[in-house]
């Protein structure tokens, strides 16, 4: 691992926006969701500026009131493998649900992602928390929250068994001698457990960078213990530095008690930056994302946190609805959040809703001002570095020409790739594969 610690930046492609209106601006394409050239230019902006990933977030579900990004995109494993053959360094983490898939052909696409890439891949492990999912599987219900960890931990245990199927030189492929692979270095899973039963081994062997970087996004309390013992990278949100101090400082504390070394589990906050020539600059480009946002917006945002509860039949100026019962089994920090903030301020249902209509970062300046506080955060322990959303169209492009050098030349961001896997641009370590021969060690060297 690096001596020097770095800021690690990854870019979500997000298309036509994070929110209910971004694709209303009159220079955002309407299909840049589907847009494999504009995907193809911001994974070229991202990589020339050294981000370390690229991240594709992902649902299964959508109604008449999701937002427009998600109710017209790609499926997360097919754009990264089309980016994966524009692009040569950059990470590609791609989401994709425990609840929902299968754990064999899991392990097949990202163990083919990390080949076609040559060793870029990564998996943001979901447990899907949208109620009505269940709908599109053939399923009556939905798991309970506690419930889905429970899988969630025994399908990554699935997944990394598969990805061991086969050991290093397993694959021999002599002319010669006629052999193609060694029985002895290829071996069977022969998983039994609580939820699944998979045989092994996986159709395709160990890949470039041992097994895809395992990101998750935990919040709640089950969340969090699952990505402190098992994940190497998490997403989060905090609502300002306190917030992802404590967050970040509680995490790495559990990892510690897990036997895991803390320095080895990235906490990466989402963030939208904005940034402008000056810091009044920056202010007017914000005023110019809010005057899309509507009342709706703020509606929108709370039916889908709260498992596409219809908010709209309620008095906006009467008190908050008691929605807690619904929040419970749905997105269940994001929820919480919403009703602390609800608590704490006595908030009606129309404030709440402008308030998380156009949520307004503390990333917004010159890119002086936007450095200044992203190594604020990233030197008071609040983040590890950061997930960039793009709020509005171009800001990618300022701020890897604007604030990146700015970060370089303060020794906190890389000049260049520390390799050609995404592991060696994190500086993770190369997972042992489980079956891997012991070298023996002398009796006189094992007696000392």
């Amino acid at each position: 691992m690096s001596q020097q610690r770095h800021i690690k930046l990854g870019f979500i492609l997000h298309g036509v926006g994070r929110t209910w209106n971004d694709w209303r601006h009159p220079d955002r394409d309407v299909n840049a969701s589907t847009s494999l050239a504009l995907y193809q230019k911001q994974a070229a902006t991202a990589e020339r500026g050294k981000f370390d990933f690229l991240f594709v977030a992902d649902s299964l579900s959508i109604t008449e009131k999701s937002s427009p990004h998600y109710l017209n995109r790609f499926e997360p494993i097919t754009i990264l493998s089309a980016l994966a053959a524009t692009t040569s360094r950059i990470g590609l983490v791609a989401t994709l649900t425990v609840s929902y898939s299968e754990p064999f052909n899991v392990a097949r696409q990202f163990a083919s992602l990390d080949h076609l890439s040559g060793g870029r891949a990564g998996w943001n492990i979901v447990t899907s928390w949208l109620g009505d999912t269940a709908a599109n599987f053939s399923k009556t219900e939905h798991p309970p929250h506690a419930l889905r960890y429970r899988i969630a931990s025994e399908y990554l245990d699935v997944v990394q068994g598969l990805w061991d199927s086969w050991e290093d030189g397993a694959h021999v492929a002599d002319k010669e001698s006629g052999q193609f692979v060694d029985p002895e270095r290829l071996h069977r899973l022969d998983h039994k457990g609580e939820f699944f039963q998979v045989r092994g081994p996986l159709n395709i062997k160990r890949t470039p960078q041992g097994q895809p970087v395992i990101f998750q996004a935990g919040a709640s309390d089950d969340g969090r213990n699952f990505a402190a013992k098992q994940a190497e990278v998490i997403f989060t949100h905090a609502e300002d530095e306190t917030a992802g101090q404590a967050y970040y400082a509680d995490v790495k504390a559990r990892a510690r008690s897990f036997g895991r070394n803390p320095d080895l589990l990235f906490i990466l906050p989402g963030i939208a930056p904005i940034v402008g020539e000056t810091d009044e600059d920056a202010e007017a480009r914000y005023r110019e994302l809010a005057a899309l946002e509507s009342i709706d917006t703020g509606l929108g945002f709370l039916s889908r946190t709260f498992n596409d509860h219809d908010f709209r039949q309620y008095d906006l100026d009467g008190p908050f609805p008691d929605v807690e019962h619904i929040g419970f089994n749905s997105q269940q920090s994001a929820s919480q959040k919403v009703l602390a903030m609800v608590r704490a301020e006595n908030l009606t249902l129309r404030q709440t809703a402008e308030r998380l209509a156009t949520p307004r970062g503390v990333f917004i300046g010159s890119p002086e001002t936007v450095a200044d506080r992203l190594q604020q955060w990233f030197e008071g322990g609040a983040a590890d570095g950061f997930v960039f959303f793009e709020p509005l169209p171009g800001q990618l492009d300022l701020f890897v020409d604007k604030v990146i050098p700015i970060l370089q030349a303060r020794g906190l961001f890389r000049t260049d790739y520390e390799g050609t896997t995404f592991r060696e641009h994190l500086g993770l370590p190369v997972p042992e594969n489980r079956y891997a021969r012991k070298p023996e060690v002398p009796p006189a060297i094992a007696a000392e």
